[in-house]
């Protein structure tokens, strides 16, 4: 069960990042992909034969079209909530290496709420549930908890500090956030989660760098995770890290132990790196399923 997160992504390719300051650059075509973060790991969970309830809110407008149209596309049981405030969208700037800069329209007001009616039939039936950090998500954390299902969460770019990511941060059972955002203090941050909080794990994702790994029961030392080479030209990066989650997720919900569940994560985020928007889902055979047995606890 994904909850959240769902939008559009105006992609813009550029030479460089940052781009020169000027009235006008010219650039390549200009694409949309439906996704963002939650209608990605939707996606790609369902790419690799995952049952998938997805709940989020969205307009009763041409951009809500096209997150229904590309979440039907991709066989996700979608179940939508209208939001007033329309459907969330983003600009992406990408640059010829594929790194990204993202401008985030996160217009959902402050009061919105997920009916409980409209989740916890769902809740009740699901093994997992992944929460985008979109607000009204957090309110969803109490039942989770009553009725034991295990939770993971994106921070994206947490620095550690700002209070809106605290609530899921210490609520989940999983929790992934990029390197980038705390920087040098990405390790300290990393224990003060498991620390504070109830996860079991804490998974930092660096592009290229590869990932960390660290854990209740291990080593307060992050576990570096190599990256894993794609498999053809990087072309974007956008949506790599919604990828690493659903290869992680998947390898959980197999039984694998979390070492082997993030390399599996790699093996997802760099095939993502392949195409644009989210159009390179990986599949099961690609994460070489024969080996399964082998990495299981």
């Amino acid at each position: 069960m994904v909850v959240g997160g769902s939008g559009v992504d105006t992609v813009v390719r550029v030479d460089s990042l940052p781009v020169p300051l000027a009235d006008s650059v010219g650039v390549g075509p200009i694409r949309e992909w439906p996704g963002h973060s939650g209608g990605n790991v939707a996606l790609g969970c369902r790419a690799l034969g995952l049952d998938v309830k997805f709940l989020d809110f969205i307009g009763d407008d041409w951009t809500g079209g096209q997150v229904r149209e590309r979440l039907t596309k991709g066989g996700v049981d979608f179940e939508v909530l209208i939001s007033p405030a329309g459907t969330r969208r983003a600009v992406n700037l990408v640059d010829r290496t594929g790194r990204r800069m993202s401008f985030y329209d996160g217009r959902d007001p402050a009061d919105l709420r997920m009916p409980r009616d409209s989740y916890l039939p769902h809740l009740r039936r699901a093994r997992h549930v992944h929460l985008s950090i979109t607000n009204f998500a957090r309110f969803l954390y109490d039942d989770i908890e009553s009725l034991g299902v295990p939770a993971s969460t994106d921070l994206h770019d947490w620095d550690g500090l700002s209070d809106y990511h605290r609530d899921f941060a210490l609520r989940s059972d999983l929790v992934f956030l990029s390197a980038a955002g705390a920087g040098e203090r990405i390790a300290s941050v990393m224990r003060e989660i498991l620390r504070e909080g109830r996860a079991e794990a804490v998974i930092a994702t660096a592009g290229a760098g590869g990932s960390y790994l660290m854990t209740r029961q291990g080593s307060r030392t992050p576990r570096p995770i190599p990256a894993t080479i794609p498999p053809a030209p990087v072309v974007d990066s956008n949506g790599a890290g919604d990828a690493y989650v659903c290869g992680f997720l998947y390898g959980r919900l197999a039984g694998l132990d979390l070492e082997a569940c993030a390399r599996m994560g790699a093996v997802a985020g760099a095939y993502a790196c392949t195409s644009g928007g989210n159009e390179a889902l990986i599949g099961p055979d690609a994460l070489d399923t024969s080996k399964l047995k082998t990495l299981r606890k």
